[in-house]
């Protein structure tokens, strides 16, 4: 029997800047992934739909790495 494929989870930071003022940082900032890499546009335009944010500017990647380890949200059925 194969065994199961990992789960990957990017660990990154982040600056987000509003377009109309304002902005949100994170630091060890974690969230999975479907595959074993993803790029800093993807990642963004990810975190943004994920948290729901609205009116954003700029987003900045900072000190992204990939990790295998389990996936801690549930799969949609």
């Amino acid at each position: 029997m194969p065994s199961p494929s990992p789960d990957h989870r990017v660990c990154f930071d982040f600056a987000i800047t509003f377009s109309n003022g304002g902005g949100l940082q994170g630091q060890d900032f974690r969230l999975d992934i479907p595959g074993d890499d993803i790029s800093d546009a993807d990642l963004a335009e990810y975190i943004v739909r994920d948290l729901r944010l609205l009116m954003v500017g700029d987003v900045k990647i900072l000190n992204k790495r990939i990790l295998t380890e389990a996936h801690k949200r549930l799969k949609a059925p």
